[in-house]
């Protein structure tokens, strides 16, 4: 036995708080320091706004021309209403899916399926549980995050969006958002475990390690998905002057946002924003599962001592070696845990039951009752 600790089991013994306070602080880290980026990505899936389109695909030129343009804070403007829905929203997500691998692991072992398809399904679960909390803030977020957005604050954009379209604007994307986030998060997890597998398969902590994994999850994820990410996009904004051009009052459903994006931009329109989709959602993802995962490893309750592998064949040389060196003439005295002055092998602790532990000469098994382990004395001293 090595004595290392077996991390990705530390969860089994983290209470439901170190959990949700590991996926809280994950998420609330995440999406508030690339908030500037995701802001960028919503903008170029913009199909037709008043104001001058970007001029260079370059994400650090885009926010610096809207601070120019917009003032210094604006690429920020609605990162609150972000860390109020990230929170809760991450803390469900990560606890579901902690919960769902932990009791489909046993199934899904006993049943001989692959382990990454325990995986996928535990990653669509959780993603149902984030995506009923996210949601709502995803579409103050968004309507925000608009180049022609008139809200200034979160606070004004909910009691607006409340007033004029009532609770359904705050869901109608959410089976949009199902769509495309049981799939990215499916793979998301999967990827993100199995290259785990591959970087860190003894299981130790290792920041870089989660970081790297995360980014390449992400990565992959964000790819696959956005093309129903620019669907949901557009379902939370309702592009003014896209419902203008077709003169209908609101776009609704998968099927009517993506025929929308189709004919307004062609089939490129659904990977507009592409490289800003990645660049927010890899180091995201990074940020995401190295905060967590930190998070879990210093909650986590601490790790036993590491068990000793020496034998009594290896003792008994020591303690040989150890009177050879005091010299043959020295007395020998005796205490309750075996020679006086130095370690002896003649008193050793083993984990054997009583029942099955060898038979051994000139000697007796005597079990200590404060920690249920054995001693064997011999009496040749006696």
């Amino acid at each position: 036995m090595s004595g290392e600790v077996d991390y990705e089991a530390l969860p089994e013994g983290a209470s439901t708080g170190a959990t949700l306070i590991a996926g809280a602080s994950a998420g609330v880290a995440e999406h508030c320091i690339m908030y500037p980026v995701d802001v960028v990505k919503t903008r170029m899936q913009a199909l037709a706004c008043n104001t001058p389109k970007f001029q260079s695909k370059s994400i650090v030129r885009n926010i610096l021309f809207m601070m120019k343009e917009e003032g210094f804070w604006r690429p920020v403007q609605g990162v609150q209403a972000m860390a109020l829905g990230a929170g809760p929203a991450h803390a469900m997500y990560f606890l579901s899916y902690e919960t769902m691998k932990e009791r489909l692991a046993p199934k899904f072992k006993e049943a001989g399926a692959p382990e990454f398809s325990m995986h996928l399904l535990a990653g669509c679960g959780a993603t149902f549980f984030h995506d009923s909390v996210m949601t709502p803030a995803e579409v103050i977020k968004q309507r925000m995050q608009m180049c022609c957005s008139p809200f200034k604050n979160a606070t004004s954009a909910f009691r607006t969006i409340w007033r004029e379209e009532g609770l359904r604007a705050f869901y109608r994307s959410f089976p949009t958002a199902l769509v495309h986030n049981m799939p990215f998060q499916a793979f998301h997890f999967a990827t993100y475990e199995a290259a785990m597998l591959w970087l860190n398969p003894e299981k130790s902590y290792n920041p870089y390690h989660h970081a790297l994994a995360g980014a390449v999850a992400g990565g992959v994820a964000a790819t696959a998905a956005l093309p129903l990410d620019a669907c949901k996009t557009l379902l939370n904004t309702q592009e003014v002057n896209v419902l203008k051009q077709l003169n209908v009052e609101s776009v609704i459903g998968l099927r009517g946002a993506a025929t929308t994006i189709y004919r307004m931009a062609g089939f490129r329109g659904f990977y507009q924003g592409l490289r800003a989709r990645i660049f927010f959602v890899m180091p995201g993802t990074a940020i995401s599962w190295s905060t967590y995962e930190a998070f879990k490893y210093y909650l986590s309750p601490a790790a036993p001592p590491p068990v000793s592998e020496d034998t009594l064949r290896d003792l008994q040389h020591s303690s040989s070696s150890s009177s050879r060196s005091r010299g043959e003439g020295s007395p020998r005295g005796r205490g309750d845990g075996g020679c006086e002055g130095g370690s002896s092998w003649e008193s050793v602790v083993t984990d054997l039951p009583l029942r099955e532990a060898p038979s051994l000469p000139m000697g007796e098994l005597v079990t200590r009752e404060q920690s249920r382990t054995l001693l064997y004395r011999d009496h040749r001293d006696q």
